[in-house]
């Protein structure tokens, strides 16, 4: 094995083992878990091989310690990650605002699952996608991504850990069981052949005049590594660019308006999505994930059949697309959205496309996937046959 941790060669791996191995060949050289259905062979795959590479695995005592843990190791100068699933990111989401407001690098990884509650352990969903943007309380924004395959999971791992050190937030990665558990070939590149972004430090030497928190022209500052000989106050109380609380409106105002500025200036940098056919399309088939699969097989039929019919797949879901929605939904007749909730993805296509376009949701209330027909159905709706 490299000393660079990076698997290099082609391998049949499942969807949470190639989400494990996308993190160490982004670097990620810490992680903290705790057990849960169906993430656990993430944590299972960072046990075995984080020892190897130099790396730490620790099990905590619950999710929410755990998010903890990831935060006080970024700021030691670590890539860090955990994994959970839908009881756990509820664990996790005071956390995750902590981390939005210490501007703190790091991953998490929701295998989603059926819910509410406990709800169905083993089987498939996808209805935390509000929660991934609104879990946390305070005003916030945040970075979530998905995909649709366990090569997919590998790159968009590595993806997230790029986007975590370069606007400095924890990155979410949306996937779920389907994905998760999906036995497929992964093809993982030579480590030279891997674009990763290293933690961006100040330049200059420690001081007593240092801030912490002085953003360059990016909105995002430097981040110190604890134990270089920066000093600085670390605290999710609202504060000044020394790091120090201030309990008065115009802090609030100015540091809270950057981390939200610097999300929503840089959407054309963070947002990915693939597109098929919408070129000529009537009706676009806008999904993610595991439903973002099924679709392809109802629009690769309408197109064989003559019909109209693209796809936008999100790679990005949060910062939601929004842009590209509205351009769409001045050409397009209705937009089709499957996905394994009662309607979450869809809502937000449909206040961007403003009633200018239908927007078709293709609901499924979670345990198994959606089936193609019911999306050819919603296609055939959308074009009015």
């Amino acid at each position: 094995m490299p000393n660079d941790g990076v698997l290099t060669g082609e391998h049949f791996m499942s969807g949470d083992v190639a989400c494990a191995e996308g993190a160490i060949a982004a670097g990620c050289r810490f992680f903290a878990g705790y057990p849960i259905t169906p993430a656990t062979e993430i944590a299972e795959r960072m046990a075995e091989r984080l020892p190897k590479v130099g790396g730490v695995f620790i099990q905590m005592e619950d999710e929410i310690a755990s998010m903890n843990a990831i935060l006080g190791a970024s700021w030691a100068g670590v890539k860090s990650m955990t994994a959970t699933s839908g009881p756990g990111f509820s664990l996790m989401m005071e956390n995750l605002g902590l981390g939005i407001m210490l501007e703190t690098p790091c991953v998490v990884v929701n295998v989603q699952r059926g819910g509410p509650s406990t709800g169905l352990p083993t089987l498939v969903g996808q209805a935390d996608m509000m929660q991934a943007r609104w879990g946390s309380h305070g005003v916030y924004e945040v970075i979530a991504l998905s995909a649709t395959s366990p090569q997919e999971l590998f790159d968009v791992t590595i993806m997230a850990f790029n986007l975590s050190e370069k606007y400095r937030l924890p990155v979410l990665v949306m996937t779920d069981e389907a994905v998760g558990h999906m036995t497929e070939r992964v093809r993982i590149p030579p480590a030279d052949r891997l674009r990763l972004l290293p933690r961006r430090v100040p330049t200059e030497p420690p001081n007593p005049h240092f801030r912490p928190y002085a953003p360059d022209e990016d909105l995002v500052p430097p981040m110190p590594i604890a134990g270089q000989g920066y000093r600085f106050h670390v605290t999710g109380l609202t504060h000044d660019e020394r790091g120090y609380p201030m309990a008065v409106a115009a802090a609030q105002v100015r540091y809270v308006q950057r981390l939200v500025d610097k999300i929503r200036r840089n959407v054309d940098d963070i947002i990915i999505i693939e597109e098929q056919n919408t070129e000529d399309a009537e009706v676009v088939v806008v999904s993610y994930g595991i439903s973002a699969r099924v679709s392809l097989l109802p629009v690769q039929q309408a197109r064989a059949a003559g019909l109209k019919v693209g796809m936008l797949k999100l790679v990005t879901v949060w910062p939601f697309p929004e842009k590209r929605i509205r351009e769409l939904a001045g050409r397009v007749r209705a937009f089709v959205v499957p996905e394994i909730n009662a309607g979450q993805i869809a809502l937000e296509v449909e206040r961007c496309a403003a009633g200018r376009a239908r927007t078709i949701l293709v609901p499924h209330m979670g345990g198994d996937i959606i089936h193609p027909d019911e999306i050819t159905e919603a296609i055939h709706a959308g074009l009015g046959r």
